[in-house]
């Protein structure tokens, strides 16, 4: 059984002030296996709303929740602020949770699991098996998903069902120890190209429920994104390894 005793949680945000407080609330209900430690890592990329003005906020009104918030002085891209975060991270595993409402942190004890157990030392959540509730969207967003991940196990060699999750759990020495480049939504296929090429890595993955948003909603990710994703699928995986 594996022994540690504290995830950070890393949240990046943008204008999410409306209802970052819902997601953080979530955070702090959870009990997570074997009584771990929290440590809430947010990081604002140069958001235009009260994004600011609503973590601290959050911070004041709560604080024996262990967060520690990082702004970009310019908006760089959820990947920078995800970069922040794992250099930032104090935890033995950090986790990626997203500041909307698509997934629940109820279920980072589906994704520690594997870990605890000592089987895992990277765990992918995936919206695409097991039996639990998905909100039902965009037809052509599931392609290009599955597509994706197909893309990435041709030069990964791995078989994920859902590369382009959210929910990904690495240890954190293994994550810290690679060199990531992408800014925004690339670094779904360049984090998992690179961990996949550690020595002995063990990269499991869990069946997780997803509540999408529509881009009413809030939703940010479009095509663009996509034809990047397969850019760097051939960059990370075929052309440069680096």
């Amino acid at each position: 059984m594996k022994s540690f005793e504290t995830l950070s949680i890393v949240i990046p945000a943008y204008n999410e002030g409306r209802t970052i407080h819902l997601i953080l609330d979530k955070v702090k209900k959870v009990q997570l296996l074997n009584n771990l430690q929290k440590e809430v890592i947010i990081v604002n990329d140069c958001s235009k709303d009260n994004t600011v003005e609503a973590v601290n906020q959050y911070m004041r009104d709560n604080p024996e929740l262990n967060i520690q918030f990082y702004s970009h002085e310019k908006n760089q891209g959820k990947g920078a602020a995800l970069h922040t975060g794992i250099q930032k991270a104090k935890g033995e595993f950090i986790i990626i949770q997203d500041a909307d409402l698509e997934y629940d942190p109820e279920e980072f004890n589906i994704l520690l699991k594997p870990v605890i157990d000592g089987f895992a030392d990277v765990v992918y959540g995936t919206r695409f098996i097991g039996g639990n509730a998905h909100r039902i969207l965009f037809f052509w967003h599931t392609i290009g998903n599955k597509v994706l991940t197909f893309c990435s196990n041709m030069f990964t060699n791995l078989n994920l069902t859902d590369m382009e999750t959210c929910y990904k759990l690495f240890n954190s020495e293994m994550l810290k120890s690679l060199s990531l480049k992408e800014k925004r939504f690339g670094f779904e296929p360049e984090v998992t190209a690179k961990i996949s090429r550690l020595d002995k890595v063990r990269i499991y993955e869990v069946g997780i429920s997803y509540y999408g948003r529509t881009y009413e909603e809030g939703k940010k990710i479009g095509p663009r994104d996509g034809f990047r994703a397969i850019y760097c699928i051939l960059k990370y995986g075929l052309f440069s390894r680096n």
